[in-house]
């Protein structure tokens, strides 16, 4: 019992120090970076611009909202845009090219705070922003053709508004809000999967089955550690996995060239909660999953070949 409930305790700890001392602060930087953007209407310039830019990709401006979302906030973000998609008409086949491109982005909440554990932030974001890209042409021309690209409406008139804060301190102050929802959401979630791992690694269940699996993940050039970042990432999500991850690297387990090879895999939307969450955004947007999800896939596996390339 001492040992379950030492156990409990410092995973508890190392949860809240995550948290509040490495996602949180960086949360509130990017988040004040981009309601500055969505204020000073920067944001929209910048959509106006690339829009036409990634058309052939079979994105829309409210695709390239929901890019810069991603990019810049969390998976969550662009929950929003997709609501706002499916409600007001856009055509199935632009949704699907949106939502297979979120899947395979790289999300900023989970990003950004594993710089403190040595992932290459540009190196990340600019293969990612490949896969959203790879992902949403697959879905757009191959797996997504036969929906229909027939538009219920004028989306230049649908870009998301938001009432500019008065001052750069308002800006910061709701920022911080923001990050501050963010951060303690995703506290239970870290807690519950660092004590999940760290209980089950006392039975020694996991060493026994990264031992069997070592001969295979070693043969594709990854850790045995993969195996337990994986399991945690695609049936919990990311942010519970980030908080494995970053124990694994205060602990020594896994070297930080390890996690920048990991990443094409493990940093992104593309798990049981993110497709959950993000197909609530409405029917037109869970109609369009299936689709979706296998231009995701191949997204992913384009961005695990390259980090497979930069880090191998």
């Amino acid at each position: 019992m001492d040992q379950i409930a030492t156990t409990i305790l410092s995973s508890g700890k190392s949860a809240v120090e995550l948290a509040l001392f490495v996602l949180l602060p960086i949360m509130i930087v990017m988040l004040s970076l981009m309601r500055w953007m969505e204020a000073t209407g920067w944001l929209n310039r910048i959509v106006s611009i690339t829009a036409p830019l990634l058309k052939p990709f079979g994105l829309t401006g409210l695709g390239v909202f929901a890019l810069i979302q991603v990019m810049m906030v969390s998976f969550a973000a662009p929950l929003a845009t997709l609501a706002v998609m499916a409600r007001t008409g856009s055509a199935p086949r632009h949704i699907a090219a949106t939502l297979a491109m979120v899947l395979a982005l790289a999300q900023a909440n989970v990003v950004f705070p594993m710089a403190a554990a040595g992932l290459n932030i540009p190196v990340t974001l600019l293969i990612a922003l490949g896969g959203g890209l790879v992902a949403a042409t697959a879905t757009y021309y191959l797996f997504g053709r036969h929906l229909s690209l027939q538009e219920l409406n004028h989306e230049q008139d649908l870009m998301p508004e938001t009432e500019p804060p008065r001052g750069m301190m308002a800006v910061i102050r709701r920022a911080g809000s923001d990050a501050w929802e963010i951060a303690i959401g995703a506290l239970p979630l870290l807690v519950v999967a660092l004590v999940a791992v760290n209980l089950v690694r006392l039975t020694g269940v996991i060493e026994l089955l990264e031992s069997a699996m070592a001969p295979l993940f070693l043969m594709l050039g990854y850790p045995p550690e993969t195996l337990v970042l994986a399991i945690t990432k695609y049936i919990a999500g990311g942010t519970a996995m980030m908080g494995i991850a970053m124990d694994q690297i205060a602990n020594g387990v896994i070297s930080p060239q390890q996690i920048n090879l990991l990443a094409g895999l493990l940093l992104c939307p593309l798990d049981v909660a993110g497709v959950a969450i993000l197909l609530s955004a409405g029917k037109p947007v869970a109609a369009v999953a299936k689709p979706a999800i296998y231009g995701a896939l191949i997204g992913v596996a384009f961005r695990v070949v390259c980090h497979a390339v930069v880090y191998m």
